[in-house]
């Protein structure tokens, strides 16, 4: 969950709503990309742990869904940049999704783990 929230800030400062001394637009574009790279092959990576440890279980319907949206969101992020280029207006919309599908995930995981839900 930290790195989806460092890539929505990172993505914030790109974009221009979010304005630092410490980082400029393009600089902190290079490293949303860069650190979404990451994050996609540890997501796929995730997804593939999970689903060979656990399978589909019935309990876990919830987090299920919300593993294939983020699944989902990602896969449209790569699309809609190699479509549209990296100024394509979908890209924002995508983002928050996959950080909304991300952020579902935690809760129905870590959330219930810590006490959260």
């Amino acid at each position: 969950m930290a790195l989806a929230v460092y890539q929505l800030l990172l993505a914030s400062v790109a974009y221009g709503k979010l304005r630092t001394r410490l980082l400029e637009s393009g600089l902190a574009a290079w490293t949303h990309r860069a650190s979404g790279d990451v994050a996609l092959v540890l997501a796929v990576l995730v997804a593939v742990a999970c689903i060979s440890a656990y399978g589909f279980d019935d309990d876990a319907g919830g987090h299920t869904a919300f593993g294939i949206a983020v699944l989902a969101a990602l896969a449209l992020k790569v699309l809609a940049v190699r479509v549209g280029g990296t100024h394509s207006r979908l890209l924002p919309y995508l983002g928050v999704g996959l950080f909304a599908a991300l952020g579902g995930a935690w809760l129905t995981s870590a959330g219930e783990f810590l006490g959260v839900v």
